[in-house]
């Protein structure tokens, strides 16, 4: 904590929270305990990300690839969806409730709850926490794409009018900025379709600690890491300390 530059926290952090399953196996657990275990940490987080001033929390909850995972597992992923999205954390928390992704693959029952938190914490202001369910990057991507290209038809608009900002405006994340910070927890060194876009200048810092591991301890040494790095965005460093 004492080495923290609490005047450059990153104001938006993206998670892939990974490692669940392979937590519950080292334990002799079932793959679903490690998904309970990983929701607390999802609680324990928000919480230290709203103290320390973070604005967007963005976290990489069930892929559409997971749709691919065995039912019993998928049907789980759900329920925990339902059980512990606890208004009580928001409000307590001043934090306001996202979710991006394709919610028409969504069981009507999660839909609506999901809907229903999005509603009740929309006047929350400290913090945004976006669930990433049902999402991935290329399906948000291609969704953009017949956006722009229906709307290019109904205005007669000219290829010279698509700008990347045009892409930026039809994506599922167009209410916040990009993530500073891509954090990816259980030692996997990749992205796996998310936020591809978005985290075009993202700092990445990966890490071996299964997500329901992951603690305060941890996120705070991600963010040491993060203000380690000169941010340069293409330019020299001596640009950089120009400014």
């Amino acid at each position: 904590m004492q080495q923290l530059d609490l005047k450059r926290i990153p104001q938006h952090i993206a998670i892939i929270m990974d490692g669940n399953g392979r937590w519950a196996k080292a334990k002799g657990l079932p793959r679903t305990a490690g998904h309970v275990q990983g929701v607390e940490t999802v609680k324990t987080i928000t919480e230290e990300c709203t103290r320390l001033g973070v604005k967007f929390l963005t976290l990489y909850t069930f892929s559409t690839e997971n749709w691919n995972r065995p039912a019993d597992e998928v049907a789980t992923l759900m329920g925990l969806v339902l059980t512990n999205l606890e208004e009580e954390i928001f409000q307590k928390n001043n934090v306001r409730f996202r979710v991006i992704g394709d919610r028409s693959r969504l069981p009507e029952n999660v839909r609506q709850k999901l809907a229903e938190v999005e509603a009740n914490t929309a006047r929350n202001e400290k913090m945004t926490m976006v669930v990433a369910l049902s999402y991935s990057s290329r399906w948000e991507l291609t969704q953009a794409v017949k956006d722009i290209v229906a709307e290019r038809i109904s205005n007669n608009a000219t290829e010279q009018e698509i700008t990347e900002d045009t892409i930026s405006q039809h994506l599922q994340t167009a209410f916040m900025p990009d993530p500073e910070l891509l954090i990816r927890t259980g030692g996997e060194l990749r992205v796996s379709n998310y936020l591809l876009w978005q985290i075009a200048y993202s700092e990445l810092y990966f890490c071996d600690t299964y997500w329901p591991d992951f603690g305060v301890d941890d996120l705070n040494a991600a963010i040491i890491d993060y203000q380690s790095r000169e941010r340069r965005f293409g330019k020299t460093s001596e640009q950089v300390q120009e400014v």
